[in-house]
């Protein structure tokens, strides 16, 4: 009986330091998102990438979100880097493949009923269709206003169709109209702390001022996205800043000005390794642009 006792004993005990063991096992969290959060990682990279103008790298990373999303069938990720990838598309004239892009979100956000993501993605094809010259600028604003309504949960889209009725109004000469369709941009992106986008929403600001033949408030525009751009190290967006800046002293009728704005948009972009727009800037001295 003695004999049973201990082995009784030591299969209790044994079963007690096994239970122990299991315990500091790290404990299953449930699902791992591994290629996912690649996926993810990639796309939020390629659209910083796109906002500082490189393109070729933009498209490298968002291409690969692309494979990520489609590998594991995740439809908003399918979509998301659909449209980023026709963003980049339409950046480097490749239009006829940004437009499938385009179309090809559509379809899965239809097929997966989401409308917010029905709404976003007609809203880039009618950015699309206004940049190409295929939809008037009315019709595009009508489609914007039936469209908006839908987006309700992120803000970086509620943006991008503000500054797409923005370029609506512009089209259709309506100056003021466009700069507070922008400025509605600029204070989401402002609040989210999005400051690339509102370094960009300035620079159309001083666009839309500067072709209504508001050159001081043009570069007072472009004054603020400079400030921006140097902020955060944006040198392509610095260097797209001073080229406007050359283009408004240049409508102004100050030579001077102009010549020094496009000279410093130059050695920007050579400094970037970008030659052939540094010799487009500088082209535009002799334009007289």
């Amino acid at each position: 009986m003695k004999t049973h006792g201990k082995k009784t004993t030591g299969l209790i005990l044994a079963s007690v330091l096994l239970l122990a063991a299991c315990s500091t096992q790290p404990k299953n969290t449930g699902d791992v998102y591994d290629l996912r959060k690649q996926a993810e990682s990639h796309l939020d990279l390629g659209n910083k990438l796109s906002d500082r103008g490189d393109n070729a790298e933009a498209l490298r990373m968002i291409t690969e979100a692309q494979r990520l999303a489609k590998i594991t069938d995740d439809p908003s990720l399918i979509i998301r880097t659909s449209l980023s990838r026709g963003n980049v598309l339409m950046n480097i004239r490749q239009f006829d493949e940004a437009s499938q892009e385009f179309e090809s979100a559509l379809a899965e956000s239809l097929r997966m009923g989401n409308r917010e993501l029905v709404a976003v993605s007609r809203i880039h094809i009618s950015r699309y269709r206004l940049n190409r010259g295929l939809s008037p600028a009315q019709q595009v604003k009508q489609e914007l206003a039936g469209e908006l309504g839908f987006i309700k949960s992120d803000t970086l889209y509620i943006a991008f169709a503000w500054l797409v009725s923005g370029l609506a109004e512009k089209e259709l000469g309506n100056y003021a109209e466009a700069e507070a369709a922008v400025k509605r941009a600029l204070n989401l992106h402002e609040k989210g702390r999005y400051l690339e986008q509102a370094a960009y929403d300035w620079y159309l600001i001083g666009s839309f001022r500067s072709s209504n033949k508001d050159y001081s408030g043009a570069r007072e525009a472009l004054t603020q996205a400079l400030a921006l751009d140097r902020r955060i190290e944006n040198s392509y967006g610095l260097a797209t800043d001073w080229r406007a800046l050359g283009n408004i002293y240049a409508k102004a009728g100050n030579a001077e000005e102009s010549r020094a704005a496009y000279l410093r948009a130059a050695d920007i972009f050579r400094a970037l390794g970008n030659a052939d727009s540094a010799e487009e800037a500088e082209g535009r001295i002799q334009d007289g642009r």
